[in-house]
């Protein structure tokens, strides 16, 4: 991939990992509730904002990111998210990541690095 293609990507990532955080926090934050009472209370946190900003900002980064790289290949690296998500909820929320989720994890990661980086 160009570099210019590789940097949109990062910001993807970036913004698709920041969005799933935020609103995880946000929900996190409002306690138990569930169902309508959860939806009406998340316009009142600001973590839901961000999360809804870090979504925009990751649709466009997203279209831009496929302009540049054959469908095929952006949706494979795209992939990558999926890890970045589960660290981050590791990190920040201490949710577990068991053997199996560590060895997919790492065949999502060779793939993405095989498919997006390698020599055609």
């Amino acid at each position: 991939m160009s570099v210019l293609a590789t940097f949109i990507w990062a910001l993807d990532v970036l913004f698709d990992v920041t969005g799933h955080l935020a609103l995880k926090s946000a929900t996190r934050r409002l306690g138990t509730p569930y169902g309508s009472i959860l939806w009406r209370s998340m316009p009142m946190e600001p973590l839901f904002w961000l999360s809804i900003g870090a979504f925009a900002g990751e649709f466009l980064a997203w279209l831009s990111f496929l302009s540049l790289v054959p469908l095929s290949k952006g949706v494979l690296v795209g992939s990558v998210n999926i890890l970045a998500v589960m660290i981050g909820g590791r990190v920040l929320f201490g949710e577990s990541i068991t053997a199996a989720r560590a060895v997919a994890a790492m065949l999502i990661g060779t793939g993405v690095a095989l498919v997006g980086w390698a020599v055609p």
